[in-house]
């Protein structure tokens, strides 16, 4: 399943257009993508027109190599995956992964290894997920632009939250195309009993003919033998 064709669309839909708000210290943005990452990534000389044409191919270029890939997020539970991604889109990986680690009881370096992989596999995922929801909004209201972003971003936790979570029960797949059905062809059906169908039908036919007109002559020949018989003298 790829988990980072379902994820990678929900963060692009949290981050929106282009912004350029004088409280946020990334500058100008598009798609979530600043324009020193939109640099890194897209265009090395990219201007902030180039970044308000991102197309949102690019952007989900961008995300799946800046972030999805950064904190091995394919590597993760279903749920913990989406969780830990958009953390690290809206805080930075090194962060997001630290938060995780500290959530798993492992040692915190801010780097994706075995370790912290198999802690990941081994716990509750929806246990594991409330906590990192429950870390991140910590970290976001010690932050001095809590005031002005506040309010988006625990509305965007708590979506998070509660999709992660849905998906740690059932993981979503992608949309597929609908199945095309061939048209089959209808099974030929036996005729009802004691009736005959085409060629065979026909052949019956003429030989009864056949027979009655046979025994018909057979008749009229022992007739005319009967009356030669009268007359002729044997």
């Amino acid at each position: 399943m790829d988990r980072a064709a379902i994820c990678i669309p929900r963060i692009l839909k949290h981050e929106g257009g282009y912004v350029n708000h004088p409280s946020d210290p990334g500058g100008p943005t598009n798609k979530g993508i600043t324009l020193a990452t939109f640099r890194r990534y897209i265009s090395r000389n990219g201007t902030v027109a180039d970044l308000k044409a991102l197309t949102t191919d690019q952007a989900v270029r961008v995300y799946k190599a800046q972030y999805w890939d950064a904190v091995r997020a394919d590597e993760l539970p279903a749920g913990l995956d989406y969780a830990v991604a958009d953390y690290a889109v809206n805080s930075g990986p090194g962060r997001a992964v630290k938060a995780l680690q500290r959530v798993l009881g492992v040692a915190v370096d801010g780097k994706i290894g075995p370790v912290t992989l198999s802690a990941a596999r081994a716990v509750s995922v929806a246990g594991a997920i409330n906590a990192l929801c429950d870390e991140r909004m910590a970290f976001l209201r010690r932050l001095k632009t809590w005031p002005t972003f506040g309010k988006g971003w625990t509305r965007r936790v708590a979506d998070v939250r509660a999709d992660a979570l849905r998906d740690a029960v059932a993981p979503q797949r992608p949309a597929e195309p609908p199945l095309v059905l061939q048209p089959s062809t209808p099974a030929p059906t036996s005729p009802p009993a004691g009736k005959k169908q085409g060629s065979g039908a026909a052949a019956g036919g003429i030989a009864a003919l056949v027979l009655a007109g046979g025994a018909a002559l057979a008749a009229k020949w022992a007739e005319f033998t009967g009356w030669i018989a009268s007359w002729w003298p044997f």
